[in-house]
């Protein structure tokens, strides 16, 4: 029998998935951004069908960085593979020099700048990302470990609206072998980037296995470096990444908090109320240890719910069990509704269709 985590995807499952995202257009017509990897393989085949099911379209948008000399042969064969896929595809080429150092922060800019432009010139409103929970867990284990304050543990936004474009990462709440499942049930093929192993580089270092103190080098920033490590792997142990991630929340384990120490409870839940919130600055610290004590502190009888909630720094608190489960988690969900950073649905996604709640409230 088939673990649930390393089920295929159906098409059920993906609808699902993109519901948060709605509208949509009539008859919709979606780019994907496609490595040629499983994971960005997988999520181009079930877009493929969720948009043929609506009418609509898409088209799988290639990018070669052109570090490597392999890179234009392996984009061809990508664009090839997904034409017998039936998913029209276009490649688009980084050219001109490469810089020596903070070579993937670049490649990274000029990727969306490739990707935005295309879905511009072609009047796209809707890019989609392959990123899924793992890739989530790693990013917030590096940006922690980096001590990168107030968007450290943050995570990718599911949603981002942009001038040009709207960036979709529907399956941040699906592990990697789903998505590998998914593959392989279809008999679909996928090309590994040799750079995802390459430890040069801090994710495929953390892939590896790697201590947190060899991703960040301690000597950046000494004690302070040590202290965002055990931040880092706070946050890996307590908090989850589920539908409150999706809308721009967060989920704290309740039960991994309590193992914390005090003075690293106050430390996480500031970061945390500071990611969802968006405000410009941490609660004092005399409150956020306070709350800490709340969040850790004795569950009242007949108040696993409602009546233990309570507001702090733009954020609601709220105690809950897990689905399915009598484990206790807190529940950080932005005061005002959604995340105080993230911009309003710009005019022209309204011409997709009714105004829809999981984006302006």
């Amino acid at each position: 029998m088939t673990p649930a985590d390393a089920e295929p995807v159906d098409g059920g499952a993906f609808a699902r998935l993109m519901t948060p995202f709605e509208p949509f257009e009539t008859s919709p017509v979606v780019a994907v951004a496609v490595s040629g990897g499983r994971d960005s393989l997988a999520l181009a085949v079930l877009v493929r069908d969720w948009a043929a099911a609506r009418g609509g379209s898409i088209v799988a948008l290639i990018v070669d960085h052109a570090l490597r000399a392999a890179s234009a042969q392996e984009a061809a064969d990508t664009r090839d593979l997904l034409g017998k896929l039936g998913i029209e595809a276009d490649i688009l080429c980084w050219s001109g020099p490469k810089p020596r150092r903070g070579l993937q922060a670049a490649a990274r800019t000029e990727r969306y700048r490739l990707l935005s432009g295309e879905c511009r010139r072609r009047g796209i409103l809707h890019l989609l990302l392959a990123h899924h929970a793992d890739d989530q867990v790693e990013t917030v284990t590096m940006r922690a470990a980096r001590g990168s304050g107030l968007d450290g543990l943050a995570g990718m936004a599911a949603l981002v609206e942009r001038p040009e474009v709207r960036l979709l990462r529907p399956l941040l709440q699906v592990p990697r072998a789903r998505l590998t499942a998914t593959l392989m049930a279809r008999g679909v093929p996928w090309i590994d980037d040799p750079s995802n192993m390459d430890l040069r580089f801090e994710r495929a270092r953390l892939r590896a296995g790697a201590p947190l103190a060899d991703i960040v080098p301690a000597d950046r920033s000494g004690g302070r470096a040590a202290g965002e490590r055990r931040l880092a792997q706070a946050a890996v142990e307590t908090l989850e990444f589920d539908e409150a991630g999706q809308a721009g929340g967060a989920v704290i384990d309740r039960t991994g908090f309590c193992r914390l120490g005090a003075g690293l409870q106050a430390q996480l839940l500031s970061r945390v109320v500071l990611a969802v919130g968006g405000r410009d600055h941490a609660p004092r610290r005399d409150r956020a240890e306070r709350a800490a004590r709340r969040l850790a502190g004795p569950v009242l009888r007949g108040k696993s719910g409602k009546g233990q909630d309570f507001t702090l720094s733009a954020c609601r608190l709220m105690l809950r069990q897990a689905p399915g489960s009598r484990r206790l988690r807190w529940i950080v969900w932005p005061e005002n509704g959604r995340n105080g950073r993230q911009p309003l649905v710009p005019a022209e996604f309204f011409a997709c269709g009714g105004r829809a709640a999981s984006h302006v409230d």
